[in-house]
């Protein structure tokens, strides 16, 4: 065979095949290779090397999909990514049955999102996952909390209610009650450069001048 040939001989691969069924380090044979489209979409190519089963993923478009843990010792964004954000509302206050601004910067609540302390003015597309709230001592755990998202779209004053969701279980005096974006009637999400307000009104007094302790967690997408 000439040295030509031999080449090509040597470039040649054969076809991996596609398996009908998830493979196992127990079925591959060492040194063998299947391709298998797994229930997601994914093509993952897998390899039984040293007697461990190995995989590698192909996708259809740009995306990375993983469902373990990613490792890296540097990391950055070159256009957008999306976390999340937490911040503290607590507040001192007999609420009444009034409804109450929380505080975004300060420890003072109020009845309006005009303050500069009960009012955030978003750089980025937000929506509420979580609120916690958690009062001290109460003398009223019957009262039903009902939580608001407001907004101020950037260029005017007008004050838009985004989602409202009312907690309705029994209350409990230094016990944390969790509001979850599932629980609003729409869609818990302001735009880039609103003002975003939180609101509690209680259906009755639950108590007088005590702590609240609040915290809220923000799904942000991030442009760079």
């Amino acid at each position: 065979m000439d040295r030509v040939s031999r080449r090509l001989t040597d470039l040649k691969q054969n076809k991996i095949h596609v398996a009908r069924y998830k493979p196992s380090v127990a079925i591959l044979k060492e040194g063998e290779e299947v391709l298998y489209v797994r229930k997601d979409g994914i093509l993952s190519r897998y390899r039984k090397e040293q007697g461990i089963l190995w995989r590698s993923d192909m996708f259809k478009n740009e995306d990375i999909i993983s469902k373990g843990t990613i490792r890296t010792k540097n990391l950055q964004y070159d256009t957008k990514f999306i976390d999340h954000r937490m911040f503290v509302h607590n507040f001192q206050d007999d609420i009444s049955t009034s409804e109450v601004f929380l505080p975004w910067f300060s420890i003072t609540e109020q009845t309006g999102m005009d303050q500069e302390y009960t009012a955030y003015l978003t750089p980025y597309t937000m929506s509420c996952e979580k609120i916690l709230f958690r009062p001290e001592t109460l003398t009223d755990t019957s009262a039903d909390l009902t939580f608001k998202i407001k907004k101020q779209d950037d260029g005017d004053a007008t004050v838009d209610t985004v989602a409202t969701a009312t907690y309705t279980a029994t209350l409990a005096s230094n016990t944390s009650i969790v509001v979850n974006r599932s629980d609003f009637d729409n869609p818990p999400t302001v735009g880039a450069k609103d003002k975003v307000a939180i609101s509690v009104q209680a259906g009755a007094d639950p108590s007088g001048v005590i702590d609240w302790y609040v915290t809220s967690v923000w799904k942000t997408e991030i442009q760079v």
